[in-house]
C-alpha cells in the first residue's frame, strides 16, 4: 500500500496497483481468458459502458477509511511502532504519521500546486484560471491515480466532501 510504484500515489492510495500498467494480471480457465490492466482515468473498452472507476482511481471514502484505521491501530501499537513510508525511502513513520501523510496527499488533489493549478481540474483552463471558477472545487466521484484529476460524476459531495474532514483533522493536530 505504501509503495509508490504500486498503490501509493502523490494523491492517495490507488484502487489497483500501477504495476498492472505494464504487467496486466491474466486469468485463464479453459477457453476463457481475461486480464486486468491499470488503465488511467477512462477505460479503453466499452465494457461496463466505458466506466473505468476500478482500474486506477483514488477513492476518497476508501482512503478516508484507511486513514481512520491507521489511526486506530496507531493508538494500539503506539508511536514506537514504525513502518517505512514510502516503501524504499528509508523514512520510518508511526501509523499516525502515515495517516497524516495520506491526508496531505489527498489534499493535493484540491490544493493549488507550485504553478497555481489544482490537480482536480486537470487540463480545463477555464476551471484553472477563470476567477469565476478557479476557487469553486468540484467534488468528483473519484480522482486519477497518476494526476489527481477529477473523474466520474462531479457532484459526489457525499464522499468527496470528506476533504473538509481531512483539512479539519490536520488543522486540529497542528
Amino acid at each position: 500500500m505504501l509503495d509508490e510504484s504500486e498503490f501509493l500515489s502523490d494523491f492517495g492510495v490507488r484502487a489497483i496497483s500501477r504495476v498492472y500498467l505494464d504487467q496486466p494480471y491474466e486469468f485463464s480457465c479453459g477457453d476463457y481468458r481475461a486480464e486486468v490492466r491499470y488503465t488511467p482515468a477512462e477505460s479503453d473498452s466499452d465494457l461496463f459502458g466505458g466506466n473505468s472507476n476500478w482500474r486506477d482511481p483514488i477513492w476518497m471514502p476508501v482512503n478516508y477509511l484507511m486513514i481512520r484505521s491507521l489511526e486506530k491501530f496507531g493508538m494500539f501499537y503506539g508511536e514506537d511502532f514504525k513502518i517505512e513510508c514510502p516503501t524504499g525511502s528509508g523514512t520510518m513513520l508511526s501509523l499516525r504519521e502515515i495517516a497524516d501523510e495520506l491526508r496531505r496527499r489527498l489534499l493535493r488533489i484540491v490544493l493549488r500546486d507550485a504553478n497555481g493549478r489544482r490537480p482536480v481540474f486537470g487540463t480545463y483552463e477555464t476551471l484553472q484560471t477563470d476567477p469565476h471558477f478557479r476557487d469553486h472545487i468540484w467534488f468528483h466521484e473519484y480522482f486519477g491515480g497518476d494526476n489527481g484529476r477529477g473523474v466520474g460524476a462531479s457532484h459526489q459531495t457525499g464522499w468527496s466532501g470528506l476533504v473538509a474532514n481531512l483539512i479539519e483533522e490536520l488543522h486540529r493536530k497542528s
